[in-house]
């Protein structure tokens, strides 16, 4: 049996969304803001992506701490809206819907992450992810207003 539960969260930044797309819509540049991201790598496009990459996460049960690879797909990188899958075994999927508007001077950008994976699993998944997601989010809005205006990386 599968469990799905969602949450949400709202960031805002003094940058343009052009600034926020380029950063949330190129998993290789989520290192730096997501926790538990040790290593990012490009995959060929699975068909559906635009881009697909294999990211390995550190994760900690109990005193143990344990790699884990898998995959995730932009799937939507729009004007105002990001949407990616992720892909873990067994059966375990992310689903982050990202939608960014400006508010006056400031960005909003609303999250909306939805995990789905085998009972068992779901409630150590559930509170990894959202750990996760929230310490993203601490950093997200410190990051798009230290870089705003700045080019791309190269790469």
């Amino acid at each position: 049996m599968v469990r799905r539960e969602s949450f949400s969260y709202t960031v805002q930044a003094r940058c343009s969304p052009a600034d926020a797309m380029a950063l949330l819509s190129d998993l290789s540049r989520q290192e730096e803001l997501h926790p538990l991201i040790v290593r990012v790598r490009r995959l060929p496009a699975r068909p559906g992506a635009l881009a697909s990459y294999a990211i390995t996460d550190r994760l900690e049960l109990g005193p143990l701490r344990f790699p884990v690879t898998y995959q995730a797909d932009v799937l939507l990188a729009g004007d105002d809206e990001i949407v990616t899958v992720a892909r873990q075994q067994p059966g375990t999927t992310v689903r982050n819907h990202t939608r960014l508007r400006m508010e006056g001077d400031l960005l909003r950008i609303d999250v909306e992450i939805t995990l789905a994976a085998p009972a068992p699993l779901f409630g150590y998944a559930f509170r990894q992810a959202r750990a996760a997601h929230l310490g993203l989010a601490s950093r997200l809005g410190a990051v798009l207003d230290s870089r705003a205006g700045d080019p791309p990386p190269a790469g």
